[in-house]
């Protein structure tokens, strides 16, 4: 590493004049791109060059208090480093273009959604695991995940892999507060909790365990099950509502059928065939046609504030439409084969994409970070939604 003043002086200006040549670079090349790619592209290589340019397309005077996040990997930012499991991410290749370049515990190359909505909002650039004990109060009063990996809603799909089930996350959102009113006081801590936005992204887990623990289908039909969690996500809601929760974001279910792994396991063949399973996403599309009416009937009721997010959509314009996006690779992941790599099978022996950005999934189950921004973009009329709210 140069030590001399001078050459540090003379690398800062060469970094610099580096750094407009390649915005300049990328600029002249957006203008030749359509509109709906331009500005797709355009806005995910800003927010990889310059970590924190997110912030600024928030407002600096949000209402939001906080975020707080439950589910699966979805939201999960480094809670399953903390448990005994083996799910978990927090080893190369993951997180490879996560801003600081070290592997964090979330399930993909760089970012989740939670990420960058909380860095649109202007509240914080990433979103923390609760169980990082070297939190402070700030990031604390902020927001954090409660996610985990593996999780579903059904205690059973959370068992399998060893994680923290969706209605136990509420265990540690309640020693959260506990510590919170020992830090600020229970009245300031009942006020940030009303004006937060709590997110529940979770089910694909328990839908594929679904399919492949016998005794569930024994017990449950297809529809039987999906009552049966849409029941959970009630219990989940009400307990929130009666710690003083008055926003809560609920996700549908993504087109499970055409993640790299389904398509694997679940295809006649799975390696030459790489077509979406058209059984799964209909499960899918049911679902969340179910939940959207739950949660207007349970609106209804309350005081409470509902919305819900189409996961499904996004994702699946992004598969069936991959260029128009910037992908190469719709129906497998940038890790190893891309058929069936993730958590400890997708790691530093495998072989690696060399450019993510153009692959939707980083391993076989989770997008990229790339994907995960085009699908957060189609999220912000909902954001706004929210934000009207206050």
């Amino acid at each position: 590493m140069l030590k001399a003043d001078k050459n540090n002086a003379f690398l800062n200006f060469r970094q610099g004049v580096m750094m407009r040549n390649f915005l300049s670079l990328h600029a002249a090349m957006a203008f030749k791109l359509s509109k709906l790619v331009q500005q797709q592209l355009l806005m995910f290589i800003l927010s990889s060059t310059l970590a924190k340019s997110q912030v600024l397309n928030g407002s600096p005077e949000s209402p939001v208090s906080a975020i707080f996040a439950f589910g699966d990997s979805t939201v999960d930012t480094g809670n399953n480093n903390y448990i005994a499991t083996p799910v978990k991410s927090n080893f190369p290749p993951y997180g490879r273009d996560f801003f600081t370049h070290i592997p964090t515990g979330r399930f993909t190359n760089g970012k989740l959604i939670t990420d960058f909505v909380a860095s649109y909002l202007g509240i914080k650039e990433e979103l923390p695991p609760y169980l990082d004990w070297t939190l402070g109060v700030d990031e604390l009063m902020t927001g954090v995940s409660f996610g985990s990996a593996g999780s579903g809603l059904d205690l059973i799909t959370a068992k399998i892999s060893a994680v923290i089930p969706v209605l136990d996350q509420l265990d540690y959102f309640r020693n959260y507060m506990d510590r919170l009113d020992q830090m600020i006081g229970m009245k300031k801590r009942e006020d940030l909790i009303k004006r937060a936005v709590f997110v529940l992204s979770a089910g694909t887990n328990d839908f594929i365990s679904y399919s492949t623990v016998p005794l569930t289908r024994e017990v449950f039909s297809v529809e039987g099950y999906q009552g049966f969690l849409l029941d959970k996500v009630k219990e989940f809601i009400q307990v929130l509502y009666n710690l003083g929760a008055n926003r809560i974001v609920v996700s549908g279910l993504p087109p499970m059928g055409c993640l790299p792994i389904v398509i694997t396991l679940k295809s006649r063949d799975g390696i030459h065939d790489r077509g979406c399973i058209a059984s799964f996403n209909s499960i899918a599309l049911d679902y969340n046609l179910k939940l959207q009416a739950t949660l207007l009937e349970y609106s209804s009721s309350t005081e409470l504030q509902l919305f819900y997010m189409d996961s499904y959509k996004p994702l699946i314009d992004i598969i069936t439409s991959p260029a128009s996006y910037g992908f190469m690779m719709s129906s497998e992941g940038c890790c190893g084969t891309g058929l069936v790599e993730a958590a400890m099978l997708c790691n530093q022996k495998c072989l690696v994409c060399l450019d993510a950005s153009k692959y939707i999934f980083w391993d076989s189950i989770h997008p990229t970070e790339k994907a995960y921004f085009i699908i957060f973009n189609s999220f912000k009329p909902v954001i706004e939604h929210v934000l009207k709210s206050y």
